[in-house]
């Protein structure tokens, strides 16, 4: 069982910047893809970034794409989801999630909510206007 917690959320204004993080206690994350998703009130859950192994790779759901940046720290155990120009439509409750699968390519990344197999229990974005 992999455990992801994330921390991070909070209340901003229009424009600000947010960093979450997501790590693993007892765990690198390193050797996963990792992705961030979010889910809004009333919506479902949906793609906001993803990371491959060892960063060869990141993809970005069009919405925040240019806004939001995912990464890893150095020693492999946090993966970050920065958000700039945070828009109210940004409010969610947003999910980091890890797919321990062993992809044979080091450029997979994961799209869909089926690609990951552990989720955190989520920390929540409110972006005012």
């Amino acid at each position: 069982q992999v455990q992801l917690v994330e921390s991070g959320g909070g209340l901003v204004q229009a424009g600000d910047s947010l960093r979450l993080s997501c790590a693993a206690s007892g765990r690198t994350l390193s050797t996963y893809v990792m992705g961030w998703f979010r889910q809004a009130p009333g919506k479902e859950r949906e793609f906001v970034a993803s990371i491959s192994r060892n960063t060869y790779k990141t993809d970005y759901a069009r919405s925040v794409k240019g806004r939001f940046t995912i990464s890893r720290d150095n020693t492999g155990t946090t993966v970050y989801l920065q958000m700039n120009s945070l828009k109210p439509e940004d409010t969610a409750d947003y999910y980091c999630a890890a797919d321990i699968r062993d992809h044979s390519s080091w450029f997979t990344t994961g799209l869909d909510i089926a690609d990951y197999d552990y989720w955190g229990q989520g920390t929540q974005v409110t972006v005012l206007s």
